[in-house]
């Protein structure tokens, strides 16, 4: 990923110094486990930790072996030699790259995870608050674009802080699905290497033993992890979009937070553009992008083949790296987004009371008119009011079908806003909790 949407903890994991250092840990765990089997000698399993645990691992002679070996793994454990001497003959016996390659990429994911969710909690805080602080600010709610019913701002946010939630739940259980390591050999038999060293290799490094593998980790697991990042990123652009359209000059319910000497435009300095919500839409659509590779890389030829690699070099730091930049960027936004309840207000009265047609159409058929019948006199009333020409409360107290049903101070009582919100407390309990 480009340093402009790359963040640098995330993009440590990924850093081929980190990835080599790994790959050293998962070689020189396998080794301790080798020696108390008896399989090598205890004296060379310490010498390798001795003598290259704490090393700077060469990236560039790498590269120059590989150039040379065209096998990265081989290029690695070579120069691994040259660090840790004679015993490095001792390194990698029964073991095959995959061993390596796969263990040490769930390794990666998992701590991306982890990240990940970590900047998740930092989304959930962030609209906590501002759910809060606007439980009762009064809103139009919106289908298909057009006026529909009232609700709040606070529910507004406590659907994103729901969804997130989820989102959150989806990714522990990801990160558990990639959490596997395989030290299994060439076709995943155990015929050179006995399964006790996968077994101490995973506790070591934080995972647990591949019930089966073949030459490679299943990759159905990968696929689940990069499709919870996809619904990840499909929850920030709908947040992103929301915020959008809450900005648009009609409307101005909500706003980016504008910093001093921020400018909007090259060519009109009034402009004050939601661009931290666009850049969201565009990183969330390349995340989803990255799904499509990982599940792809589920069929594999026989016990393996080696299609996944390319695919996998580059949709998993990219895809971790972008769901990173874009989940703190959201929780900024969040935190310093300008609220305007003025505005909301204002939107609300827009249509002169048409948004509480549904509270008279029920109140008629409590009161003896038929669904059919009650729609036609609550739609006829509406109908000039949307266009313009008069007031919906005053057309209603005039309509004598409507009037046979309901008195004046009957239909006035259909026209309060708090009746809207009189269940928002039990869906913050639901949201939120008891607390």
């Amino acid at each position: 990923m480009i340093p402009r949407y790359t963040r640098p903890e995330m993009a440590s994991i990924w850093e081929p110094q980190t990835r080599f250092k790994i790959w050293f840990e998962i070689e020189a765990h396998a080794a301790d486990a080798l020696a108390e089997l008896g399989v090598i000698p205890k004296e060379a399993a310490k010498t390798i930790w001795a003598k290259a645990k704490h090393a700077t691992f060469d990236v560039a002679r790498i590269d120059e072996i590989e150039r040379e070996t065209k096998h990265d793994v081989i290029a690695f454990l070579t120069h691994l030699a040259e660090i840790v001497g004679p015993e490095a003959r001792f390194v990698h016996q029964g073991m095959t790259s995959s061993d390596v390659l796969d263990t040490c990429l769930n390794v990666q994911l998992t701590r991306a995870a982890d990240l990940l969710i970590s900047d998740l909690d930092k989304v959930l805080a962030a609209l906590k608050k501002r759910a809060f602080e606007h439980k009762m600010t009064p809103t139009i709610g919106r289908s298909h674009g057009i006026h529909a019913e009232p609700v709040t701002f606070g529910l507004k946010l406590a659907y994103a802080y729901a969804e997130f939630s989820r989102a959150r739940e989806r990714l522990v259980a990801a990160r558990k699905e990639v959490a596997t390591c395989a030290i299994s050999g060439a076709v995943g038999t155990f015929a050179q290497i006995d399964p006790r060293v996968e077994e101490h290799v995973a506790k070591a490094m934080g995972l647990e033993p591949e019930p089966i593998s073949t030459q490679v980790i299943p990759r159905d697991r990968h696929a689940m992890y990069f499709a919870t990042l996809g619904v990840i990123a499909s929850s920030v652009e709908r947040l992103a979009i929301e915020i959008r359209h809450l900005q648009r000059t009609e409307v101005l319910e909500a706003e980016e937070f504008f910093s001093e000497g921020q400018k909007g435009s090259s060519a009109m300095p009034h402009k004050r553009n939601p661009v931290l919500s666009e850049n969201l839409t565009g990183l969330s659509r390349m995340v989803r992008a990255y799904a499509m590779p990982a599940m792809e890389n589920v069929a594999l030829w026989h016990e393996r083949d080696i299609s996944h690699s390319s695919a996998e070099r580059m949709i998993g730091p990219d895809a971790t790296v972008t769901l990173d930049f874009a989940l703190m960027r959201l929780a900024g936004l969040i935190e310093k987004l300008l609220i305007y309840p003025a505005n909301m207000q204002k939107n609300l009265d827009r249509l002169g009371g048409l948004v509480h047609s549904q509270r008279l159409l029920i109140a008629l058929t409590q009161k003896g008119a038929s669904r059919e019948d009650a729609y036609k006199y609550v739609q006829r009333n509406a109908m000039p009011v949307w266009r313009g020409e008069g007031d919906f409360q005053t057309l209603l107290k005039k309509d004598d079908d409507v009037k046979k049903h309901l008195s004046d101070a009957e239909i006035e009582e259909q026209f309060d806003l708090g009746y809207h919100f009189k269940h928002v407390d039990t869906i913050f309990r639901r949201v939120f909790g008891e607390s």
